[in-house]
């Protein structure tokens, strides 16, 4: 183990900490103490100790840029880990400014646009190119209804929708946006039951997500139509009843009910520091442990945190731990498995996974 200087290197965790994503922020937070101990205790990071500070996102792009400016430049952030919502993204990379690594670690709508952000969670196309075949193969889908908050995930996913869709002899019958808090849902489940959808997928953030589907429920269309909803997660799941989850699915990249080595593992050490009853394991917190690590693994491959110099190592660098892939480590910035779960009460039943490879 190598001798620590006593200079620790800062490492900030932006996330949404109120409106519909703050739901996420206490398993993000636990999951990024847990990387952090863990790291630290096989000798950190270049010999020093690391540490991790948080700042939220807030609801708007304009109040993810301002803080981001000063998590640099009065914080004295090394590097940035961000899990919040995609309407921030650009922002937060602009306000960056390519000056320091910038790992972002959820699930998000995917395509090329910036060369100073890492990306480390699964894209839209990986997860609906396989919720939809296994729907078309197993329920018999072919009308699919898609619905979501008006801002950049559910937009751009549902352009990759139509064409997935398309893809299986599918037809989309109909697509509404509501607006981002807005859980007035009268009139888009009006326009669900118009439509005579074999599957919706909804694509609410968090507590939107909750109410969308307590409301379809209390509808009675739960009973009649599939949901599945790739941004669903065992926080979501816990605000609901078991009731609300007739015929719900979901597509991820990771379960906390998932059989595995790296899971088990992972878990093992998230219930050891945390005790038995701590925030949700889930996908959301589990995609910030990973870019951590990711970070680590790109930055002790370089011996620099030069951000042009650690992207230059993507899908060359393996991460010493993550929660995903079975017993296998994959590369960071390579495609990781997916996963459909059948939602039952409060368990989240794995129907079938898909290497990713």
């Amino acid at each position: 183990m190598s001798k620590r200087t006593s200079s620790p290197l800062r490492l900030c965790l932006m996330l949404a900490k109120c409106g519909p994503a703050g739901l996420w922020a206490p398993s993000a937070i636990a999951s990024a103490e847990l990387a952090i101990c863990d790291i630290n205790r096989a000798g950190g990071l270049f010999g020093r100790e690391l540490e991790v500070f948080t700042t939220d996102c807030g609801t708007s792009a304009g109040m993810a840029m301002s803080n981001a400016i000063a998590s640099v430049e009065v914080d004295g952030a090394d590097a940035m880990i961000g899990m919040f919502p995609s309407y921030a993204r650009a922002e937060v990379a602009q306000a960056i400014g390519g000056k320091l690594p910038f790992i972002y670690t959820p699930q998000f709508e995917g395509g090329e646009w910036r060369r100073d952000v890492i990306t480390t969670g699964e894209t839209t196309h990986e997860l609906l190119d396989v919720a939809v075949s296994w729907l078309a193969r197993k329920r018999r889908a072919r009308r699919f209804f898609l619905c979501g908050a008006n801002y950049r995930w559910p937009r751009e996913s549902f352009a990759v929708a139509r064409r997935v869709i398309a893809s299986i002899g599918g037809e989309v019958v109909g697509e509404a946006f509501q607006r981002l808090g807005d859980q007035d849902y009268d009139l888009l489940l009006q326009s669900i039951g118009d439509s005579r959808a074999d599957v919706v997928i909804p694509m609410f953030l968090g507590l939107d997500a909750v109410a969308f589907n307590r409301a379809f429920a209390r509808a009675g269309m739960a009973e009649r139509m599939v949901r599945c909803a790739p941004g669903l997660d065992e926080t979501i799941l816990y605000g609901l009843s078991p009731d609300d989850t007739e015929n719900l699915y979901s597509a991820s990249g990771y379960f906390s009910s998932q059989r595995s080595a790296n899971n088990g593992s992972y878990l093992e050490r998230y219930h050891m520091k945390f005790g038995d009853h701590p925030p949700p394991a889930n996908a959301y917190g589990e995609s910030v442990y990973e870019g951590i690590y990711s970070l680590v693994a790109l930055a002790q491959a370089t011996g620099s945190l030069d951000p042009g110099s650690i992207r230059s190592m993507l899908g060359r660098v393996v991460p010493r731990r993550s929660a995903r892939n079975g017993s296998e480590l994959r590369p960071v910035g390579s495609r990781q498995s997916v996963m459909i779960a059948a939602i039952d009460g409060y368990d989240m039943r794995i129907m079938s996974e898909y290497s990713g490879k």
